[in-house]
């Protein structure tokens, strides 16, 4: 990548175009492109430091963060719970899962915040290595907006990333004026198979300066993905 650039997306494009592209199989030159920067990859499998060298191509170099597309577990197919255990390591959740809301302020997916520890519970060691798991939302029934919105399950993506002082990518926020009008383009981007196909590229190469999170909202505290079942969305 060119000097001065890097990946640097925001949520809501992890969530709408980078995941939601992933499950629904699109065109395979677009895949392709997304592969480069967010590989599939068991995280599972791994103890966090190893993960850096495993990311995509465009961002294998990037110190703050790294991202992984996760297939969904065999056991969680069947309606278990994911297993999040190394050999002498596990992920632990922080907190509730969290809503992740778009720059319309519409629901899109789900975020979970987790750390990993050393050792096995209750009695590990807290490591500086952190994750955001992500998984979206399918598209609600623009019939009847109160409804209930169900997760895509297939494949979530996470964001790796380690504790420091520093504010992260996604963490730091433009103008708003600035950001209104990136939503805007990055809107009409994902409206075409060709605009894809740019938008993608541009996101590949996003200067620095350019990104912002969306807003999030705070779910019930629910067991991780199985909200759904016990929430009153009404």
């Amino acid at each position: 990548m060119t000097p001065g650039f890097r990946f640097y997306p925001t949520e809501e494009e992890l969530i709408t175009f980078y995941l939601k592209h992933k499950i629904q199989g699109t065109q395979s030159d677009i895949l392709q492109l997304i592969a480069r920067v967010i590989p599939q990859l068991h995280v599972y499998d791994f103890y966090p430091w190893d993960l850096p060298q495993y990311a995509g191509e465009v961002c294998r170099g990037d110190p703050e963060q790294w991202f992984f597309f996760i297939p969904i577990q065999e056991r969680e197919a069947r309606g278990g719970r994911p297993s999040r255990l190394t050999s002498s390591g596990y992920w632990k959740a922080t907190g509730s899962s969290s809503v992740v809301y778009s720059s319309s302020n519409r629901a899109i997916g789900i975020k979970r915040s987790m750390v990993f520890y050393n050792g096995r519970a209750p009695s590990g060691r807290k490591t500086k290595w952190k994750m955001n798991e992500y998984k979206a939302f399918q598209q609600e029934d623009s019939s009847n907006p109160s409804s209930k919105p169900k997760l895509m399950q297939e494949v979530s993506v996470c964001r790796i990333y380690t504790k420091s002082n520093c504010l992260r990518a996604l963490d730091r926020r433009p103008p708003a004026d600035h950001q209104n009008l990136q939503n805007n383009v990055d809107h009409r981007a994902t409206t075409s198979t060709d605009s894809s196909r740019q938008s993608i590229t541009q996101m590949i190469t996003s200067p620095v300066d350019h990104n912002g999170t969306s807003l999030e909202g705070i779910w019930e505290d629910q067991p991780f993905w199985e909200w759904e079942e016990n929430y009153n969305w009404l």
